[in-house]
């Protein structure tokens, strides 16, 4: 209820019950791209290798580095990953199931392609059924090297991902790195 004061008692009216138009759809969306840097999710594929990048990765979970500190959880599903973590040479049969795999991921993607092998094929470079590295198959942001690539080093490339997703996020997408890649790498002590 409106009561007049001593100073509106010659202009009597009611507040104005006004409100700013808010566009929830954008706000939403906003929600959805911050939640998604700082949580991203990964999935894993391996092209066909040594498993040694793998073993390195599932020492990322454990709590020694515990990489779920930085919010990043493992998936299963590509329709649900923000981050591909591609490991091994990639192989004329692994290509188009890679490729597909990129493709069913919503965007923003953003795939990391791991060791000698997921850089230009590494010790299986130049056989038969080697297409080569994963930039062959599907754009690659952020490489991570090593063979195989040091925890800290992977973690160090996650981190790097995070902020490209802030990066592009405050330049409206992903057109202003063509062609600038990014490499991620730990201090060795």
């Amino acid at each position: 209820m409106f009561i007049p004061s001593a100073t509106t008692a010659g202009n009597i009216s009611p507040p104005s019950n006004t409100t700013v138009p808010v566009d929830h759809s954008s706000m939403f969306e906003r929600l959805v791209r911050w939640a998604r840097r700082k949580s991203p999710w990964i999935l894993l594929f391996n092209s066909g290798a040594c498993n040694a990048c793998d073993i390195e990765i599932l020492s990322l979970l454990t709590p020694r580095f515990d990489i779920e500190r930085l919010g990043v959880l493992a998936k299963g599903t590509p329709r649900h990953a923000d981050i591909l973590v591609v490991t091994g040479p990639v192989t004329l049969k692994q290509a188009e199931r890679l490729r597909r795999i990129y493709d069913q991921m919503p965007e923003p993607k953003y795939v990391v392609a791991m060791g000698a092998c997921g850089a230009a094929g590494g010790v299986f470079e130049g056989l038969y059924h080697v297409v080569g590295g994963v930039d062959k198959v599907v754009p690659v942001d952020v490489w991570v090297a090593g063979c195989p690539p040091r925890p800290d080093e992977i973690v160090d490339g996650v981190i790097k991902v995070q902020q490209l997703m802030d990066e592009d996020a405050k330049r409206g997408g992903r057109e202003w790195r063509k062609g600038q890649p990014v490499y991620a790498w730990a201090r060795r002590t």
